[in-house]
């Protein structure tokens, strides 16, 4: 008897299925807030949670930072791809340019070009409201397939 072939991955069916995975809940993922096709750029919302800082609860912890910068650079490959890709993390390098405190942060995150096997990111993480830049990363990626729970 043949076996049905998963659903499609839709973006609405890829956010849910994200924001539920318990390392995406963990490290302060609260929503995507749009994704642009044209310009290969993300931009998601993470929240800034008092266990994840030192210094008595004022600075967000370097791991996160980049932990946000990388997931989001992550999910602009997999949308750039429509859930065919998914990126392996090869290289990464974080500049961080100003203390993070507790609260939102908003990440831009960036395909800047993508071959069949390597692809090149960026991505900036900002204050809630964009003023301030406060960390930038560029990550070089083993391009892989993309696995849903179904697949796997």
């Amino acid at each position: 008897m043949a076996q049905d072939s998963p659903a499609p991955i839709t973006s609405e069916r890829f956010e849910e299925a994200w924001s539920q995975q318990p390392l995406t809940r963990a490290m302060g993922w609260k929503r995507l807030i749009s994704w642009d096709p044209d310009t290969h750029t993300l931009r998601a919302l993470f929240e800034v949670r008092p266990e994840f800082c030192h210094t008595r609860g004022t600075i967000a912890q370097g791991g996160f930072v980049t932990a946000w910068l990388d997931a989001s650079m992550a999910q602009a490959m997999m949308r750039d791809t429509h859930f065919e890709s998914n990126v392996a993390t090869l290289e990464l390098k974080v500049s961080f340019l100003k203390a993070v405190g507790q609260g939102e942060v908003l990440t831009e995150a960036r395909v800047i070009k993508r071959g069949r096997r390597v692809a090149f990111m960026e991505a900036s993480l900002f204050s809630a409201d964009g003023a301030e830049l406060l960390a930038t990363a560029t990550s070089t990626g083993l391009v892989v397939p993309f696995v849903t729970e179904e697949s796997a």
